[in-house]
């Protein structure tokens, strides 16, 4: 899918405009209703006018085609009529024979967002729909026709240009996240993730430097190779490097859960639904994403990638649940449950990234059924400590959430929780007792943290879809970015 911005009337194939409820037109639906044919249509109640309603007219004012596009009610336009409105324009779009069309709806109208937002909205939703899954399929379907480049009717000023080119970037990091994602994890091994990062590195100037098992023994990240331990198939530690700001600019750095699969381990997972596990790894690929779109926007921040990759798997070698590992930190963990293993390679993660000297460290994992419980699949749970450096860190996130429409809930992190983690053979133990599963495995995380200022991004119930658009979503990627960006701008 292509973008372009261009103020004039674009020569497309298809002109999409906006009418809202009532009768009443968008200034753009007026400038082509000389004959006052979608008059005549809104009158005759060939469309409503409600956000999503659609009708394709023909040879009016000039075109080949014009969309008309319900938008609710007539003065500033609501963010999710906007939204419903775009999708099914995109749907509109996908059926036609032709391939360029102009969106032509009222860009700088949404309420409490700006044109950028708009232009920002339109391109995610774009790509979405022409996100295709079919690659592993031995007979992939036919391309799918209809409109392939999208123009935005707006003046092409730096602005436009800047919220259009982050959009793309945005996107493209999303498509690197749910594609990386959605593969099985016969495929996406944690070589694989370290190779995609070598990709990047060639494509994109990323710094990449990949461990393999001697190297990561030789750092003790005895919790990273407790859980790697059950498989034959070896781990990595990915750290990836992108240096755009200032020599000495203290780094932000994104550290990604990358389990390939995971079964549980001797502790081990119902066989039903057990195939999602692939998806165990979205916190390590939303890394990846982030990395790939901040280097193609050219970010001015220094930013630190970590993935921690293995698999989780029951065998003779694997850790068992009463064993007791000691950690890259010195704190030794008491394994009372071999399914909480996010944690246990996260922990090892989180001690690495103080060698950066960090500004701030976000880890982002698919951590706790907890939290899907708690929050369901639209909201992320946030977590981190409650002091100056951190309300500021988890007001900026929050922040980024609703910017970007990729929402986060904070979540509390009282010290009363870290009682049910004691244990009376180690410093820890890597399951709480009963109740506030998301909280009690924030607070193992916490403990790692405490020299930098820190949050935790639970990602269990917005990584993926289930049902029949059952798909790695590529979320937290537009949260972090849009965080990232936001602190750049200082």
């Amino acid at each position: 899918m292509e973008f372009r911005i261009k103020e004039e009337e674009a020569r497309s194939g298809c002109i999409a405009v906006g009418v809202y409820e009532r009768r009443r037109l968008t200034e753009q639906a007026r400038a082509l209703d000389g004959e006052g044919a979608v008059t005549q249509a809104m009158r005759s109640g060939d469309i409503s006018g409600k956000p999503g309603s659609t009708l394709l007219l023909r040879g009016v004012g000039g075109m080949e085609r014009v969309l008309l596009v319900g938008l609710g009610e007539q003065g500033a336009v609501a963010e999710s009529a906007f939204g419903t409105a775009v999708r099914a324009m995109l749907g509109v779009f996908a059926t036609l024979g032709a391939a360029q069309a102009t969106v032509a709806l009222p860009l700088d109208a949404v309420a409490g967002r700006g044109q950028a937002w708009a232009i920002g909205c339109v391109v995610a939703a774009a790509r979405d729909s022409a996100f295709r899954r079919d690659g592993l399929k031995s007979r992939k379907e036919a391309a799918p026709g209809g409109v392939r480049r999208i123009v935005l009717a707006a003046k092409p000023d730096a602005a436009a240009k800047a919220a259009l080119a982050e959009a793309v970037a945005t996107a493209n990091g999303v498509e690197l996240c749910k594609e990386l994602a959605n593969l099985p994890s016969n495929i996406c091994t944690p070589a694989y993730l370290a190779e995609a990062a070598r990709r990047l590195g060639r494509d994109w100037g990323v710094g990449v430097q990949v461990l393999e098992r001697k190297q990561i023994e030789q750092l003790d990240m005895r919790c990273l190779l407790a859980v790697a331990d059950g498989s034959d198939v070896p781990p990595r530690f990915i750290v990836l490097k992108h240096m755009g700001g200032k020599a000495r600019e203290a780094p932000v750095v994104l550290a990604g859960k990358g389990i390939t699969f995971d079964s549980g381990g001797i502790s081990l997972k119902p066989g039903a639904g057990m195939d999602e596990m692939k998806y165990d790894m979205c916190g390590g690929a939303a890394v990846l994403g982030v990395f790939r779109a901040a280097a193609e926007m050219g970010l001015p921040l220094n930013l630190i990638g970590l993935v921690a990759a293995c698999e989780n798997m029951p065998s003779g070698r694997a850790v068992k649940p009463g064993d007791v590992v000691a950690s890259m930190s010195g704190l030794t963990v008491e394994v009372q449950n071999t399914d909480a293993e996010g944690r246990m390679v996260l922990c090892d993660a989180l001690t690495y990234a103080a060698r950066f000297k960090p500004a701030a460290v976000i880890d982002i994992a698919t951590l706790t059924g907890a939290c899907v419980s708690a929050l369901g699949h639209h909201r992320s749970g946030l977590f981190t400590r409650s002091d100056a450096a951190h309300d500021m860190l988890a007001a900026e996130l929050l922040a980024a959430g609703r910017s970007s429409g990729d929402l986060a809930w904070l979540m509390p992190l009282d010290e009363a929780y870290q009682e049910q983690i004691k244990s009376a053979s180690a410093d820890l133990a890597n399951l709480g007792t009963p109740g506030a599963g998301s909280i009690t495995a924030a607070c193992f995380l916490e403990n790692f943290t405490r020299s930098y200022t820190w949050a935790h991004l639970d990602i269990a119930g917005s990584a993926w879809e289930q049902g029949g658009a059952k798909g790695a979503s590529g979320r937290p990627v537009p949260l972090l970015l849009a965080y990232l960006q936001a602190r750049a701008r200082r």
